[in-house]
């Protein structure tokens, strides 16, 4: 019985020409542009330089802010009041002020100050933006001590110097951290919405009667809808392996076979989740609400941009329920660390709980009407 029904929906699938072609243009197109717009990386920040000192240190300081890429100068104002206004009025987002006397102090004292004032109203740029302007500021020290020592050798005196080390993700690409969470939740959106649409779309065309005249158990029925989603979810993921390594040379460093192995319960968990609001909505149009409910909860709270661990503690205990928050954690765990199954053991329980949950909750809620 399980062999017919399986034909049955493989034959519905692909006799609808439109869902064969979403299910690879879908995942190819949104790897392909979304990790290009989800992008928290802050450049081209509009910067006022208030210089007071008009020396060839401070020149050199103003040009090292635009040679480093994530800045441009937009004003030049005289005082400091000429910066407060272009930043009230939306033309620079960062005010750098070099004092009179800049240069004489850098020379005399070997010490001198700047003034780095940032507009917040945007809390992530201003405060990205602020860090990188004294990163700058602090390597320019960096290299006009070098040049002094250099010069001098009898100023030379001890040092430490600290070279960071940034595993996993050396070049702190964000895209590298955000791909394979955009896998996920391309996954999510195709096998979630297509099976929270089929039985739903049965009733309304009203084949559902039919199946519920014929003796076919309703474990059956379950799994005889699970299982194609369960392999359209594996194309989708496979392609989406195709795009992040053709157009970004992304490679996981651990083994497909353990991603493939917590796809198979992350796609039956999410599968099961669309077949029980299949099975509670009355119309189409109730199944895709209620589907786009539970998937936008799980984007926003399942780790996708902000880390759960900054969530307050409430939704933290939420977020505990939602099955994309483990598989997030298992993507980027074995894409960016190689880490294996035996370092995953908490994701691999949960997501198998899931499907259970789910797949069981779909037997329970499909109900036989004669």
């Amino acid at each position: 019985m399980l062999r017919y029904l399986l034909e049955k929906e493989f034959k519905q699938f692909f006799r609808n020409k439109f869902l064969p072609r979403m299910v690879i243009g879908f995942p190819f197109m949104s790897l392909l542009i979304f990790p290009l717009v989800a992008n928290f990386d802050v450049k081209n920040l509009n910067l006022a330089v208030v210089d007071h000192d008009h020396s060839p240190y401070s020149r050199r300081l103003a040009q090292k802010t635009t040679a480093s890429g994530y800045f441009r100068i937009t004003d030049a104002p005289g005082t400091w009041d000429g910066a407060l206004t272009a930043i009230e009025h939306d033309r620079a987002d960062i005010v750098l002020e070099i004092p009179a006397g800049f240069e004489r102090d850098l020379v005399r004292d070997r010490k001198a100050a700047v003034m780095v004032a940032a507009n917040t109203v945007n809390g992530t740029r201003g405060g990205l933006g602020s860090a990188y302007l004294s990163g700058i500021v602090n390597d320019f020290a960096g290299e006009i001590r070098g040049e002094w020592l250099a010069s001098a050798p009898r100023l030379v005196t001890p040092a430490f110097e600290v070279v960071p080390q940034y595993r996993f993700n050396p070049n702190l690409d964000y895209r590298v951290f955000m791909i394979p969470a955009i896998m996920v939740m391309m996954l999510t959106m195709v096998c979630g919405f297509l099976p929270a649409l089929n039985i739903v779309q049965e009733k309304e065309r009203g084949t559902m009667e039919q199946m519920n005249v014929t003796p076919v158990r309703r474990f059956t029925f379950i799994l005889a809808k699970l299982i194609p989603y369960w392999v359209v979810g594996f194309v989708a993921l496979t392609i989406c392996f195709g795009v992040a390594w053709l157009f970004y040379g992304m490679t996981p460093a651990g083994s497909l076979a353990t991603i493939y192995l917590f796809a198979s319960a992350f796609i039956l968990a999410i599968s099961g989740l669309g077949l029980v609001i299949s099975n509670y909505a009355r119309t189409i149009q109730q199944g895709m609400f209620m589907m786009f409910f539970f998937v936008i909860t799980m984007i926003l709270m399942g780790g996708l941009y902000t880390p759960v661990a900054s969530m307050p503690a409430w939704a933290q205990h939420i977020s505990d329920f939602l099955p994309l928050k483990y598989f997030i954690i298992v993507m980027r765990a074995v894409y960016l660390k190689g880490s294996d199954t035996t370092a995953l053991l908490k994701p691999l329980i949960a997501l198998s709980a899931f499907a259970v949950v789910f797949y069981a909750w779909a037997i329970v809620s499909y109900r036989k009407r004669v």
